[in-house]
């Protein structure tokens, strides 16, 4: 794809988010997603192999569907209540549409299926946009619809992908695969408290943006597209490596790394409303995800190659990736633990 072209598509996929994130009317919110949708097909397509050409097309009937329903959605609302605004979501088959079209655009359990296929078809970069930015606009609904949602059915949905999440990460050995079953486990807990406390919640998304663009972003430096990538990981560079590893901690939500505090406060703001069986749940869920974490980080630091590496030491050489967003990501998302009282402020 030529530069112009690709700099339209960005610009679309931003204009679509925004649209959506800014809207106070179901139509012009159903305008920004189908917007979004429509630009970022083009960008998983642009590998001519048939697997992108499969995971464009399942991009596409899954996130259209969706698109389909809020639009039904919000179409019984009005003719029940005669409103077309967003916040004023009064009908219990427009709930019920609306929780199941935001779970499928964000991949939640049961509607999860696509987002592992879909970035193992699509490029590094390509998966990064569709597991940070592509998550913008369906929070953005969720938020605006709390007060009208289910709590009970956000509550099951977010164990369920927290579960699913870490489980379905077990057995892979592709780390697009792993990130995507990392997001899911992640806006699982998102998801759970969404419902009790949105602050924590923004709070979550933020630090889980800042996170996995992080990983990408050395993920994409590094080449590693399989677990035996990440074997030869340290002849680019040993300070890569090891900045990996932690980052790989930091999303397990180890302390003292920032990973933790969204974990710590969600469990907290459980806890205060008596949903204990909820806490302990979603605390063992974080086990499984932390178990392919922790294969990664020893892949990555710990082992060397079983055969003989036949290339020269690549950090002798200057880097020709461009590392500036990766440095300031990384150190967030390593050092914002001790900044925790401050941001319940």
């Amino acid at each position: 794809m030529s530069p112009p072209i690709f700099v339209i598509m960005l610009s679309s996929l931003a204009t679509g988010t925004i649209l959506t994130m800014t809207s106070y009317h179901w139509l012009m919110a159903w305008v920004g997603l189908e917007m979004n949708t429509l630009a970022i097909i083009p960008i998983i397509s642009t590998m001519n192999n048939p697997r992108a050409t499969k995971a464009a097309t399942k991009y596409f009937l899954t996130q259209a569907s969706a698109s389909a329903m809020i639009l039904f959605s919000s179409m019984i609302n009005a003719w029940q209540t005669g409103t077309w605004d967003i916040t004023n979501l009064s009908s219990e088959p427009a709930h019920i549409l609306l929780t199941m079209a935001l779970a499928m655009k964000l991949g939640l359990v049961p509607m999860h299926f696509w987002l592992p296929e879909v970035l193992q078809g699509s490029t590094m970069t390509t998966a990064l946009i569709i597991t940070t930015w592509q998550k913008l606009a369906p929070m953005t609904l969720i938020y605006l619809n709390i007060n009208n949602l289910s709590t009970a059915v956000l509550i099951l949905l977010g164990l369920l992908s927290s579960i699913i999440g870490g489980w379905g990460g077990l057995n892979q050995t592709q780390t697009r695969k792993i990130m995507a079953f990392s997001s899911i486990a992640h806006l699982g807990w998102m998801i759970t408290v969404s419902s009790i406390m949105t602050n924590i919640m923004i709070m979550n998304l933020v630090i889980y943006l800042i996170m996995t663009t992080a990983l990408f972003c050395s993920l994409i430096l590094s080449k590693s597209k399989t677990i035996q990538d990440t074997t030869t990981a340290w002849t680019l560079s040993p300070t890569l490596t090891a900045m990996m590893m932690i980052l790989l901690l930091s999303l397990g939500g180890l302390p003292p790394l920032t990973g933790f505090m969204p974990k710590w406060l969600i469990l907290e703001e459980l806890i205060i409303q008596n949903l204990i069986p909820t806490a302990t749940t979603l605390a063992v869920s974080t086990l499984l995800s932390l178990f392919f974490y922790l294969r990664l980080t020893y892949t990555t630091t710990l082992t060397l190659s079983p055969n003989t590496i036949q290339t020269e030491f690549k950090w002798r050489f200057k880097l020709k990736s461009m590392t500036f967003f990766m440095a300031p990501l990384s150190t967030i998302s390593i050092l914002l633990l001790p900044l925790t009282p401050l941001m319940l402020l």
